[in-house]
């Protein structure tokens, strides 16, 4: 195992600040990744996310919740990946005006339930859809530096191949990682893509996550849309994964 900072624990009272944009990213036609420096920041936990808050010029405020993307790794950064919702209060303007240098209120980090620690063991099973991937590819870069024996397959659903978040990089560990397997599949496009599955998440795609492990997983992370949480732990329990052992983070009303 590798030697990294001590992760901080949450603070008892979590308080604005703001942070430096210092890179941008356009990583799919909707998606940014934008890579921040908090004023004031001391670690995080892979899994939490920060909210943010816009505060227009007659005062009137939008909140919302990011999960960070990037591994707890000392750096002082963390990155926050922002997916275009056209009649969203924050997103846009994230798109549209946000610049390198610019300067966004944030608070956090925030979450001690849907969180992963070298500490905690494996095998992982991570299941997400869309940008829930975020906070499990926080786990997965940091269990790569941290405890990179530890066995973790992911599944990723996304529409389409243009909307595979880190994507590449994924296909990479995958090649690289002798205890990591990618499941990535695409239930909108059905050409033939290396490496990447077509179709929905289904039980047999799950069985075959799986089988990919030497073990049942310890826990198993959900993360995505209502409907596809409820989809993919339908799944995982009919697999026969204990109900303690799956956690679930959803997004959307």
């Amino acid at each position: 195992m590798s030697s990294l900072p001590d992760i901080a624990p949450q603070p008892a009272r979590l308080v604005w600040q703001p942070a430096t944009v210092v890179a941008i990213t356009i990583e799919t036609p909707r998606v940014k990744i934008f890579r921040l420096k908090p004023a004031d920041w001391h670690g995080f936990t892979a899994g939490q996310h920060v909210d943010v808050r816009l505060t227009a010029p007659d005062g009137y405020q939008a909140e919302r919740s990011y999960s960070i993307g990037s591994a707890p790794d000392g750096s002082g950064e963390i990155e926050l990946v922002i997916d275009l919702i056209e009649e969203g209060e924050v997103s846009p303007f994230f798109h549209e005006v946000v610049e390198i240098g610019d300067e966004i209120e944030i608070r956090g980090p925030i979450g001690g339930h849907f969180i992963w620690r070298a500490e905690d063991g494996g095998p992982l099973l991570l299941i997400a859809g869309g940008s829930g991937l975020v906070p499990l590819m926080s786990m997965l870069r940091y269990r790569a530096q941290a405890a990179p024996q530890i066995p973790a397959a992911l599944i990723y659903s996304a529409r389409r191949r243009e909307d595979l978040i880190w994507c590449d990089e994924l296909l990479r560990r995958a090649a690289e990682d002798p205890n990591f397997s990618l499941f990535a599949t695409l239930s909108r496009e059905t050409a033939p893509t290396e490496g990447i599955r077509h179709g929905r998440i289904d039980r047999a795609l799950v069985d075959a996550a799986l089988a990919s492990l030497p073990a049942a997983p310890k826990t198993t992370f959900l993360c995505g849309s209502n409907p596809f949480v409820s989809a993919a732990s339908g799944f995982a329990l009919d697999a026969g994964l204990p109900f303690a052992s799956i956690k679930a983070e959803r997004y959307g009303g």
